[in-house]
């Protein structure tokens, strides 16, 4: 069993295109030998939103602080916030934006994209 302080793991700004002020860290992954799945932490300040976007991998995701919007793939959007959890099928295009006025913490965990790379 591997056990880490969430605090001590470094932030990283989110530099894909159509990101603004989002960090995000990996709370757990590769590094912690977990070879199926990665646990990532993504922090929105308000204002902010993640790219609207999509990838091949299903993830599931928890709101841990804040409120905000998840944008579905019709562009509908729906406002989240602590105690619900969230399901993006792989391929889906979905964005999460911050309308609060303190930040949007979600908590998001995808299957590892190099386990089908070997």
């Amino acid at each position: 069993m591997k056990i880490k302080r969430d605090s001590l793991i470094e932030d990283k700004a989110v530099e894909m295109e159509g990101a603004k002020d989002v960090t995000m860290k990996i709370l757990i992954g590769q590094n912690e030998g977990s070879e199926n799945i990665i646990m990532r932490y993504f922090v929105i300040q308000p204002g902010g939103h993640t790219p609207f976007h999509n990838h091949p991998y299903e993830h599931v995701i928890k709101v841990e602080k804040g409120q905000g919007i998840a944008v579905d793939a019709s562009k509908k959007e729906h406002v989240i916030s602590v105690g619900q959890s969230l399901f993006v099928e792989p391929n889906e295009k979905h964005q999460f934006k911050n309308i609060s006025k303190e930040t949007l913490e979600l908590v998001c965990i995808i299957p590892n994209p190099e386990k089908d790379k070997s």
